[in-house]
């Protein structure tokens, strides 16, 4: 089927090909030089694997290009070269990853002065990758005589691209033995460290974001691929540093040291956030959280609390319900959600931290917030999941650890939800705050935008004091306990009942029993479920951060 080719371009480079003095910028500005090239081309080949063009490829992906022209055309022959140097043909992996002057004409990129040119930076990236994946004992032998290599990739974190390369590093190199010599001398150059040095007020923006979001990465992957490091019987190293007391010490240390930047703190919670990840969406596998990793975060609890109610300054903001005074702001979210996987973490039964949260009110304050910031449904949720996470612990249980504290898992969690009822008076909140709503809209307000979140905390409630021990723990104050039989038997009951019209018309499936049906309360949310809503409110959030959408706009 002789249409599928065009004879016609193919045809041409060949004609180039026959020149004497054909050049490789020539070749280049054929339309199919990629597509010739892997295609295995053989001619073709011949000519990109000579020394003086291989080593013009590297120069074009490496040194900015002469300036006066369009951005478009400036970087046509760099993203070209690119594209050749990574179409994973053997010969060309070859001749780069085996002639050490070539890999020297590489690496000497990251020895330029920062900024780095991001888009040369990206064509260094893929290049080095792809010779990781490729010529990975080579490559990783070259890098290991670098003294400085790790310094290089650090001092140049601010470009994005650099982090793709450390990634590569320790998610690419196979077999597993090689890939556990690599994560050795890694360790060994105390990555993990410098990265958490990197987290600090002092450093700018853009450096602190890219090091934590490096060393979450580098934590996701290293659990990911735990199972093929125990294939031979070794831990991965720098997941062990990072999940140890001394090194989240460091961490917490950088973020409350001297001025508290939003951004030091924000970065900081993340990593924090993703060593207490207990699953991933769409992994089937759950982790289980070091211990040390609580011991270390308990002492600091304070601070968080501080933050709660003096975060970093932030001026009045301008949403779609009129200014905000003092909006809620990204460090006190970030403080609520990191509550909330502490609470889900250790469903309450690590003492420490469960006597520190009583301790110091934080539930009492995080229920002000919920209230006060009507129309934040992130914070919403937030405080939604630690009720949930405290009145209905069971499915989370872990075994003891006595080191924590001599308080039993039952103990804690009795000391939890005893304070979250009798100290922050949460059946009385909820009461006050649906009559509230309800006066609201019988003046023809607008409904408060927290009340979606109030029913589900509300019919959460109900689940557990009929069922499970949480009744035990509440006293009611006589007057409130009429209010809240009521409030349960009518209006609770008549809002979900309207809320299952109002699931069944947009055609959502109808309860799936008679028992669905005849109750007025809907099924319990799973702790699955829950946990599945909180890791995509977490990927919300953080598409908010990056693209910098106000969370008091949303409802």
């Amino acid at each position: 089927m002789f249409w599928k080719f065009d004879l016609h371009t193919s045809s041409h480079l060949e004609a180039l090909l026959d020149k004497e003095d054909v050049t490789l910028a020539e070749l280049m500005d054929e339309e199919d030089v990629l597509q010739e090239c892997k295609a295995q081309n053989r001619r073709l080949l011949v000519f990109l694997c000579q020394d003086q063009s291989m080593q013009e490829l590297v120069r074009l992906i490496t040194t900015e290009p002469p300036t006066g022209v369009e951005e478009t055309k400036r970087f046509k022959y760099p993203n070209i070269a690119c594209e050749l140097l990574t179409s994973d043909v053997g010969v060309i992996n070859d001749k780069l990853g085996n002639e050490e002057p070539l890999l020297e004409s590489l690496y000497a990129f990251l020895e330029q002065p920062s900024p780095l040119n991001p888009l040369l930076a990206s064509f260094f990236s893929k290049t080095i990758g792809n010779l990781i994946t490729r010529k990975t004992e080579q490559v990783i032998s070259f890098l290991q005589k670098k003294d400085g290599f790790l310094s290089l990739v650090l001092k140049h974190i601010d470009t994005s691209a650099m982090m793709d390369v450390l990634l590569r590093l320790i998610s690419c190199v196979e077999p597993p033995p090689l890939r556990l010599e690599t994560l050795t001398w890694l360790n060994e150059q105390k990555l993990a460290q410098r990265l958490i040095e990197l987290i600090h007020p002092e450093r700018d923006e853009e450096r602190q974001s890219n090091a934590s979001q490096t060393l979450c990465d580098i934590i996701r992957l290293s659990r990911d691929q735990a199972s093929q490091l125990q294939e031979i019987s070794q831990p991965d190293p720098l997941l062990t540093v990072l999940e140890s007391q001394e090194c989240v010490e460091q961490l917490l240390q950088n973020m409350f040291s001297g001025e508290r930047t939003e951004s030091c703190i924000v970065n900081g919670i993340q990593v924090l956030l993703t060593l207490l990840e207990i699953r991933r969406p769409g992994f089937e596998r759950s982790y289980t959280v070091n211990s040390s990793i609580l011991l270390a975060i308990q002492p600091h609890l304070i601070h968080f609390h501080q933050l709660l109610l003096e975060p970093p300054k932030r001026e009045p903001m301008l949403t779609t319900l009129g200014v905000l005074e003092e909006p809620l702001g990204n460090t006190r979210l970030h403080v609520a959600r990191l509550v909330a996987s502490l609470l889900y973490t250790s469903s309450a039964s690590h003492a420490v931290v469960a006597q520190e949260l009583c301790r110091l009110n934080t539930l009492n304050l995080l229920l002000d917030l919920f209230f006060k910031y009507t129309w934040n449904n992130f914070l919403h949720l937030q405080v939604e999941l630690c009720v949930a996470a405290i009145v209905r612990p069971c499915e989370l249980n872990e075994t003891p650890t006595s080191e924590l504290s001599d308080i039993s898992e039952n103990s804690a969690h009795n000391l939890m939800v005893t304070h979250l009822f009798q100290h922050c008076h949460l059946v009385q909140r909820i009461l006050e705050a649906w009559e509230e709503n309800d006066k609201i809209q019988s003046d023809r307000g607008m409904r408060r935008g927290y009340m979606g979140h109030l029913t589900r905390i509300a019919n959460t409630v109900v689940h557990n004091l009929e069922k499970g021990p949480v009744h035990t723990q509440i006293k009611l104050p006589e007057d409130y306990r009429g209010r809240w039989e009521t409030f349960v038997d009518q209006t609770l009951s008549e809002t979900n009942r309207k809320n299952t019209i109002d699931l069944v018309g947009t055609g959502n499936p109808r309860p799936s029993s008679e028992d669905d049906m005849e109750s007025p309360f809907p099924k319990e949310l799973t702790i699955q479920q829950a946990f599945s809503d909180y890791q995509i409110q977490q990927m919300t959030a953080n598409f908010v951060d990056q693209f910098g959408f106000n969370d008091e706009e949303f409802t």
